[in-house]
Parts: C-alpha cells; structure tokens; sequence
C-alpha cells in the first residue's frame, strides 16, 4: 500500500479514533494494522500527527477515494476464505465468496461495499492483495525417492500433457521426516489430475508398498470421474510388482518419470509444495496419530482446494535469451469449474459433483482446516520428542 493510500485511510478513520473510547480505538488500530501493515504505534502515531496538524495548511487534491476501507477490509475478508491466494486466482472466485456468505448469513457489509467488491478489476485485486501477502516460512525437506529394480517395467512418459485426457493421474509421496529420514514417521500421497488439477491425498504410516497402494485405492474411488493412468515417480513405493498388478487389475495404464527429472511429474510436484507443506509444514511427524489427524484435515482441504481456490495454467512458454516468457490463462479457474467444462466426464459424473458443491460453504472450510491443521501439530507436541536424539542412524 502507498504513502498516498495510507494517508487516506487515517483521514478517513481520525475522527472516529478521536471520539472513540478506548476497546473501539483498539479494534479501529487493529483493522488499520491488517489493512496498512504498519505497526500499531506507527498507527498511533499518525493519528496524533493528523490531530496536530493545522486544518488550513492541507490542500484537498484528486478524486475522492473510490476503494474505501470498508471496501478494502471486505476484500481482505475474501482473500483470507480464498487461502491467501494472489490477484489473478482471487478474482474470478470474489462473486461466489460473497454469494456463500451471504447465503449463509455471514456477510456483514452493505450493499454498496458488496457492489464496489464484486465490480472490482484485476489489476485493483492485484494490486490490494500485493499488500495482505505474508511471506511464508520454507525450511526445505528431505528427497526419500530410491531406484527400484523393476522400474524397467514401467514406460516413461515425459510430454503429452497438453492433450492429456480427464484422469490421468500423476501421483507422489510427500514425506513428515523434519530434517532426518531416520526412524518411522508419516506420509502424504499427493495425486494430481493433469487435465483438471483436481487434487486428491492421503496420509499414511511410512510408505510401504502395500500401505501406498491403499492410499492409491482410496483417492481413486474418491475421484468424481474414472481414473485412467497413474503417472508416479521412480520411487519404490509406486515401482513394484504390487502396484503394477493393481493398474493391470483396475485397467489402468501406468506410466513413469525419469529419474531426477521433477518436471516429468510437474503437476503434482508443484502441489506437494503449496498444497502439502503450505498447509502441513516441514515438521517431523514421528507419532502414529498424526496419521489419522492428516486425513481428517485432507477429507476437508482436498474439497476446499478443488472447489474453491482457482489456479491459471500455463498455455505458452517462450525462451528469450536467458528468460523464459511464460503466457498464463486469463481467468482463473477452480479444479470444479474445469471439471464441469470438460467434454470427456459424463453428464451423471457432473450432476453429482454439481449436488456436492451446492451446500459447501469455503469461510466455515477454511475455519475447520485452520482447526485441523493445529490438531495435527498439537498431536505431535504431545506425543512426539523432538529434541530426542534417535539412535541407530
């Protein structure tokens, strides 16, 4: 937010902070603290220097402020529900934010702040949200991907993903090790549908074959449309006679990346980063309930994402020089709207992902999966020991 911007807002808020008894001028700095991200003595501070100043020497120039801070803490209220997603893939999902909350009578805004927020351009959102983005903290983790000895098996697949159809699968463990791979501690499968980014996870103890191939099992007949080929990496969990008895079973083509090439599996790669570790973090989860705790986070997080937080995919990557110039799709889209926009997934698939999305509610979403989240690490703090040196490493 600029100097300019700011300086409206104290004008704008003065006069109600100079009446205000002391819990109001609390909650008054508290918004101007989100909004402006300044700290509340500098807020403190800006309105003494406003209060002091001689009203002659201000001269009125510009337009009135059309964006008010109402308008303002409305579209922060929106960006929060949304996951703190950026301008691009916030904006096209604003209209059914609202449209929820007041359904649900949890919109608390007038009728002109609701119409200046749903009119609101992407380079206003972009420019907003620019302000409220918190920088999240990245400790890195552990790689536990091993050769496997029948991976000669498996074909490699490395392209075709544009024209790929609904329900190719590329799929990845994620692993809860912390800063060691020693010892036991929990996984996440994490599977991506590469036509419409549809999301689907599981949590599970270590990642022996036949503990993965029921996390497999379990996000397949989830999904709201046939799977039609897994695409793993060349991990041992997912190259095996287990696995590839089960794609031969479930008539599933099974296909491969090449070792040490992430971008073979880009889709899902990409997710166990702001998906998993965004939301689940780096920690060390050594301790067994954990594993049930995941899941109940997942049930809630996996809907959340693929029917509420949209996404722009690249459709053009030019190299210039040193740089790549990378064309992305003009509006974002949800993993549900590109679900329903797609030719290959039936109409009785649609009709019941439809049924299923009506009474979800993404702020009551969002509260649970902030709740879970905690349960899960609390787990850990109570029953883990972190501080433990393990032996036998």
């Amino acid at each position: 937010m600029n100097m300019q911007h700011k300086q409206g807002v104290f004008e704008e808020k003065a006069r109600e902070y100079w009446k205000a008894r002391k819990k109001r001028k609390g909650l008054i700095l508290s918004s101007l603290v989100e909004v402006t991200g300044m700290t509340r003595k500098a807020c403190i501070k800006r309105f003494r220097f406003l209060q002091l100043r001689d009203p002659g020497s201000v001269e009125q120039r510009g337009r009135p402020r059309y964006y008010t801070p109402d308008v303002i803490a409305a579209l922060l209220e929106i960006w929060e529900i949304g996951s703190e997603a950026c301008g691009e893939n916030l904006h096209p999902q604003i209209g059914e934010y609202v449209d929820i909350q007041i359904r649900e009578k949890e919109w608390r805004y007038d009728e002109l702040v609701t119409y200046k927020l749903r009119k609101m351009s992407v380079g206003s959102v972009k420019h907003y949200v620019g302000g409220f983005t918190r920088t999240r903290r990245n400790f890195g983790g552990k790689s536990t991907t091993q050769k496997s000895s029948v991976i000669s098996m498996v074909p490699v697949r490395m392209d075709g993903w544009d024209t790929a159809e609904t329900g190719v699968t590329q799929v990845d463990t994620v692993a809860h090790c912390g800063d060691s791979v020693a010892g036991d501690f929990a996984f996440t499968t994490n599977g991506t549908d590469v036509a419409t980014l549809w999301g689907s996870r599981r949590a599970q103890w270590n990642k022996s074959q036949e503990v993965t191939l029921k996390s497999l099992e379990s996000m397949r007949t989830s999904s709201p449309f046939p799977w039609t080929e897994i695409h793993p990496d060349s991990g041992n969990e997912f190259i095996n006679a287990h696995c590839i008895s089960y794609a031969a079973v479930t008539d599933l083509r099974m296909t491969r990346s090449r070792p040490y090439h992430k971008n073979d599996n880009c889709f899902v790669e990409e997710r166990n980063g702001h998906v998993v570790r965004a939301y689940v973090g780096y920690e060390r989860l050594d301790v067994r309930e954990t594993v049930e705790a995941l899941n109940d986070l997942y049930d809630v997080l996996t809907s959340y994402l693929n029917h509420f937080i949209a996404s722009r995919r690249i459709i053009a990557k030019e190299r210039i020089g040193a740089r790549w110039k990378v064309t992305r799709e003009k509006v974002a889209k949800t993993p549900y709207r590109r679900v329903l926009e797609r030719n290959d997934v039936s109409d009785e698939h649609k009709k019941k992902l439809q049924a299923e999305h009506t009474p979800l509610n993404p702020m009551t979403m969002k509260k649970k999966i902030d709740r879970l989240t905690k349960r899960v690490h609390d787990i850990q703090k109570q029953y883990g020991h972190p501080k433990k040196l393990l032996k036998n490493n």
